[in-house]
């Protein structure tokens, strides 16, 4: 299994960057987990659209589904013919809130373009080789963190979360846990996200091989916040950034 990381940045993107986008692949699968604002244009540089096999979107904040709108025209007018409708999996509500703003042709283009598939804590779906099991997590509404497996390799994506014991259990044994680390710590515990710090702690109390630490304001000081990380957790840290790769 193999990360690319699409979009490393949180509710806007910073100069050459993009929202929460990451391509997982595996012998068969090519999954995308989320699709924020600029993450299509880097997800074409690695595979092209019409070659993924599903999205999972976790929740429905706009930096976690804004370039679906973009994914829909790069699959309708892929460069042979429309591809094939794409399986979307999503909270309820979310397609909703995607069709909300579009005309009548609009919406029906992005029901051509997406085979929606509603995501319920603990139901894992299989995806060619790869089974992605969405955990109910503490953000803003209803929002997944989601397990991808596949070859006997585990990925834990946090998506946006607080730092409590479900999410620990979700993440416990990951071979790489993908952790949200929005917040400085200054700014501990004024929005439903992790700080550097607590993406730490949760990868000491899982047990995790490595941690990346994503989903990081514009402004956060990237060095610092592995920095700050490394004080609860004692293996292997990486900072996110645009087409950074990982093997799982």
């Amino acid at each position: 299994m193999h990360l690319t990381v699409l979009g490393s940045g949180a509710s806007y993107p910073g100069a050459g960057r993009a929202c929460a986008g990451y391509l997982v692949t595996t012998g068969a699968a090519r999954l995308l987990l989320d699709c924020g604002n600029g993450s299509v244009s880097n997800l074409a540089r690695v595979v092209a659209p019409e070659d993924l096999s599903a999205v999972f979107v976790t929740h429905g904040h706009l930096d976690h589904f804004a370039d679906l709108y973009v994914l829909q025209a790069a699959l309708r007018y892929a460069p042979q013919a429309p591809a094939p409708a794409l399986d979307l999996f999503a909270p309820p509500g979310v397609m909703e809130a995607v069709l909300a703003p579009l005309s009548e042709r609009g919406r029906q283009e992005m029901r051509d373009a997406f085979r929606e598939h509603e995501l319920s804590d603990g139901v894992s779906r299989s995806v060619s080789d790869a089974v992605v099991t969405p955990v109910s997590v503490k953000h803003a509404g209803q929002t997944y963190a989601l397990v991808v497996e596949s070859g006997g390799r585990r990925l834990v994506y946090t998506s946006d979360s607080v730092l409590d014991d479900r999410l620990v259990e979700a993440a416990r044994g990951a071979h790489v846990l993908l952790a949200d680390a929005t917040l400085p710590d200054e700014y501990a515990g004024r929005a439903p996200h992790m700080t550097p710090s607590e993406a730490g702690r949760l990868a000491a109390l899982a047990g995790v091989g490595t941690l990346v630490l994503t989903h990081l304001w514009p402004s956060v000081d990237r060095v610092a916040a592995a920095r700050d990380a490394a004080r609860a957790f004692g293996g292997r840290i990486m900072v996110a950034s645009e087409m950074l790769a990982v093997d799982v």
